[in-house]
């Protein structure tokens, strides 16, 4: 590409700035004259851009000048970075410290088990490392403390919850306009068949829109900004870091389109990460149904956003990185129309691929299933299940995340159901407990509990609260590698 090429280039996106920005400005300030409360949403976005903007300019005209005038803070922190660093972390331990011991003091003991149980997978996580001895302390703990912070945030604050509820529920609408092609072409009844022709339609729309921002240069400038940020406080990389948020409000599948022109070119450790976040969180349109359903609103909110962080800790943990990766993207459109054709184009073969996974991984599980229940019943125990071996198994991590002793096998069940089957078989058990206790029927009949305790539910809303299940692993390969 020609340098009178780029200076042209140039030139005329200045031009259009130029022509464009006033108009904006008067838009805005119309909008708020006719209507302000109406017109919140419009100056929020306006003013998160224009800052954006300026900052872009700022740096670009300003920044090796403001690079030299901080250089003498920047060496003081560089001379003295080895204390600064212990006494972060001296703070952060004494406030876990005094944390534990006030929430200890008013809620009981509990706690105390529950961050026993994160120490133990964190501890099992090294123990399993693909390099142990080469992982980031920093992404560890700034990981584990963005966790913390959004569930701080989530569940202390009316303002952070308010916020996630806007932000989940502005996702499920941008989603819900596949559902108008879908009705287009499935006809009226295509609610009938919610996966094929209600989930699926979603990951061509996205992948025709994320297509469409690549193109106009808007998701290459998004993954730089969320990148930077990751980048300084967590140490991963720029598109592992934007799959991990995009996870927040879109599906399994979706955020493999997000970064679609990267995928080629990521490490082992980047995949891994990516699929990682993939399963630790549901989609927003999951986040509505559920919450339909009558889960909890609050706690499905707050697992999804503290998915993110948590996933890419663990991820970089368990496979740390050891390469280093430049990205360079390469637009494969010459104009928008063609973009939005080859974006919904491409993801064709990702929703066939995940048909046919879907198919096979639930075909091979009820075949299993089928072989055990016909083994067991040579013992009169016909219904041996990989839901009810996996109960048996999962018991001790119920327990270990905060679940009492006499709830911890029933939330083993739900864990179980939702790794061989999936969350959404699991939310439904969940829910009919829910129900049973919220009834005020007997605790126990036969012997057999029937429902759990709030704070039993709570614990298994978070832990149901993700796509980490045996077809998942069929549908995230498919979309990672088909895209």
């Amino acid at each position: 590409m020609s340098k009178t090429y780029l200076l042209s280039m140039c030139c005329k996106t200045r031009v259009a700035t130029i022509v464009i920005f006033p108009g904006l400005v008067a838009m805005v300030i119309s909008a708020c004259v006719l209507d302000f409360h109406r017109a919140v949403g419009l100056l929020v976005i306006s003013l998160v851009a224009i800052v954006f903007l300026a900052w872009d300019w700022m740096m670009e005209w300003y920044g090796d000048w403001l690079w030299e005038v901080f250089s003498p803070v920047r060496d003081l922190l560089t001379r003295n970075w080895f204390w600064i660093r212990w006494m972060i972390y001296v703070l952060v331990l004494v406030a876990v410290v005094c944390w534990l011991a006030l929430d200890t003091a008013q809620q009981g003991t509990r706690q105390l088990v529950s961050f026993s149980g994160l120490l133990l997978l964190v501890f099992l996580m090294l123990m399993f490392s693909k390099h142990p001895f080469v992982w980031c302390w920093q992404t560890l703990f700034c990981g584990i403390g963005l966790q913390f912070l959004f569930g701080l945030l989530t569940l202390r604050t009316s303002f952070g919850l308010s916020a996630v509820k806007w932000l989940s529920s502005q996702a499920e609408i941008f989603l819900s306009y596949a559902d108008v092609g879908s009705q287009f072409v499935f006809g009226d009844s295509y609610t009938d068949h919610f996966f094929v022709f209600r989930v699926m339609p979603i990951l061509i729309f996205v992948s025709s829109v994320v297509s469409i921002l690549y193109h106009i240069g808007f998701m290459p400038w998004l993954v730089g900004k969320i990148g930077f940020l990751m980048q300084v406080t967590m140490k991963t990389s720029p598109v592992e870091s934007m799959a991990a948020a995009g996870n927040m409000f879109l599906g399994n599948t979706d955020t493999a389109l997000l970064i679609r022109p990267y995928i080629s070119e990521l490490s082992i450790s980047e995949i891994h990460a990516v699929m990682t976040g993939g399963f630790a969180s549901i989609s927003g349109a999951g986040l509505g149904v559920y919450i339909s359903l009558g889960v909890d609103a609050t706690h499905l909110l707050t697992a999804s956003i503290m998915s993110a962080p948590a996933s890419l800790a663990i991820a970089k943990m368990f496979w740390p990185e050891k390469e280093t990766i430049l990205f360079i993207l390469i637009r494969e459109s010459s104009n928008l129309l063609e973009a939005a054709s080859q974006g919904a184009s491409r993801a064709v073969g990702v929703v066939a691929s995940i048909i046919a996974n879907i198919i096979a991984f639930l075909a091979l599980l009820a075949f299993f299933d089928s072989v055990l229940s016909w083994l067991g019943g040579m013992f009169d125990f016909p219904q041996l299940s990989f839901s009810l071996i996996c109960s048996y198994i999962f018991m001790p991590l119920s327990f270990m995340m905060g679940v009492s002793w006499e709830d911890s096998f029933i939330v083993a069940e739900l864990i179980g159901i939702k790794t061989f089957l999936n969350e959404f078989v699991a939310y439904q058990k969940l829910i009919q407990l829910i129900k049973k206790r919220t009834e005020g029927g007997p605790e126990y009949v036969n012997g057999v509990k029937q429902y759990i305790s709030v704070h039993s539910e709570a614990i298994a809303t978070y832990a149901l609260c993700g796509f980490s299940n045996i077809a998942s692993m069929g549908i995230k390969i498919c979309a990672v590698f088909q895209v």
